[in-house]
C-alpha cells in the first residue's frame, strides 16, 4: 500500500535511512533527503550507505519496484572509519567543523583525534583537511550497506547529529546576542569589562614559566614546525606519485563546506601558499575556530 500523507511519509522515510549524514544523496542530511523523496523531488536510490538493502526498505514503504543504486551518488561499500594521523595534524579544526556527529575531539592549534565508535564513515572530514592527514579505513570486512550498519547505530548517530545542530544554533544565537550588545549605545564599556573578566577567569592560576620569553613567538615556532612537517610529508607523498586522499568526485555540498571554510580563513587573515599550507599560522584566531562568528 502506498503512503500518501507527505508529512508522515517523510518521517517514515527518514526512519529507514542510515543517518550517516554523509550528503552523498545530494542533500545536506538524511532529513532533507527524506523530505525530497516524499515530495517526489528525489529518487529513493540515492543513498550509498544504505545500499541495496536501504533501497529495498524504501521501495517497500513506497510501493515501488526495486532499482539499483544510482552510480552518480557513489557505490555501496564496507563501512569505513576516519583515522587521523596525529603526527601530521596541525589543529586547524576544519575536520571538526565538517563532522556532522561531533566524532572528532581537539582544539584550535592542538592535535585532533577521532572517536572511532562515533564515526559514521561519512567522509566529510577528509576534503577540508589542508595536510591530508585523514584516511578512511574499512572496518566491516566484506559487509556493506545495512549489513555493515545497524538500527541502534543509526539511532545514536541521529541523536548526535540533532544535538550538534542544537549546539550550533545556541552558539549562533549567543554570537548574535554579543554582536547586538556591542552595537548597542553605551554598551562598549560593559562589553569590554565582561571580556576582561572572562580573560582573568580563564587565565592560569600560576604564570607560565616561559611568559617572559615571548609566548607568541614560541607559539609561532611550534605551529610553523608542524606546518613544515606536514609540507615535507606532502612532498614525500608527491615524490611517490601519491596525491591527496579522497578528493575525487567531491560533491557540491562538500565543496561548499570547503569554500566556506576557506572564506573564513581569508577573513581571519590567513593566506595560503602554493603548497596549500598557511603562510601566517600565528594569526590571533585559529583558522576555522568554532568560537569565531561566521
Amino acid at each position: 500500500m502506498t503512503v500518501t500523507d507527505s508529512i508522515t511519509l517523510a518521517d517514515r522515510i527518514e526512519d529507514l535511512l542510515p543517518q550517516t549524514q554523509c550528503t552523498k544523496c545530494g542533500y545536506t542530511g538524511c532529513r532533507p533527503y527524506a523530505e525530497a523523496i516524499a515530495s517526489g523531488e528525489a529518487g529513493y536510490n540515492q543513498c550509498p550507505p544504505g545500499g541495496a538493502e536501504g533501497i529495498a526498505r524504501l521501495a517497500g514503504l513506497l510501493g515501488r519496484p526495486l532499482i539499483p543504486l544510482n552510480p552518480e551518488n557513489g557505490v555501496e561499500r564496507p563501512r569505513p572509519v576516519a583515522v587521523i594521523d596525529e603526527t601530521l595534524c596541525i589543529g586547524c579544526t576544519l575536520c571538526m567543523q565538517a563532522c556532522p556527529v561531533d566524532a572528532i575531539v581537539g582544539a584550535p592549534k592542538q592535535m585532533h583525534t577521532m572517536i572511532a565508535a562515533l564515526c559514521t564513515g561519512c567522509d566529510l572530514c577528509v576534503p577540508p583537511c589542508p595536510v591530508d592527514c585523514i584516511a578512511m579505513v574499512p572496518v566491516t570486512g566484506e559487509r556493506t550497506g545495512w549489513d555493515a550498519w545497524s538500527q541502534p547505530l543509526a539511532d545514536a548517530a541521529r541523536e548526535r547529529y540533532e544535538a550538534r545542530n542544537a549546539r550550533l544554533a545556541r552558539e549562533r544565537e549567543a554570537a548574535e546576542a554579543r554582536a547586538a550588545a556591542r552595537r548597542a549605545p553605551g554598551a562598549a564599556p560593559a562589553v569590554a569589562a565582561a571580556s576582561g573578566a572572562a580573560v582573568v577567569a580563564a587565565a592560569p592560576s600560576t604564570p607560565s614559566p616561559g611568559l617572559a620569553d615571548d609566548p607568541e613567538a614560541k607559539k609561532r615556532a611550534i605551529i610553523q614546525a608542524a606546518l613544515e612537517r606536514a609540507r615535507k610529508k606532502k612532498e614525500e607523498l608527491a615524490a611517490q606519485g601519491k596525491g591527496p586522499l579522497n578528493t575525487q568526485q567531491v560533491s557540491a555540498d562538500v565543496q561548499a563546506q570547503i569554500d566556506a571554510a576557506e572564506a573564513r580563513r581569508r577573513r581571519l587573515g590567513v593566506a595560503r601558499d602554493g603548497s596549500g599550507s598557511d603562510i601566517d599560522p600565528a594569526a590571533e584566531d585559529a583558522p576555522g575556530n568554532p568560537s569565531q562568528e561566521p
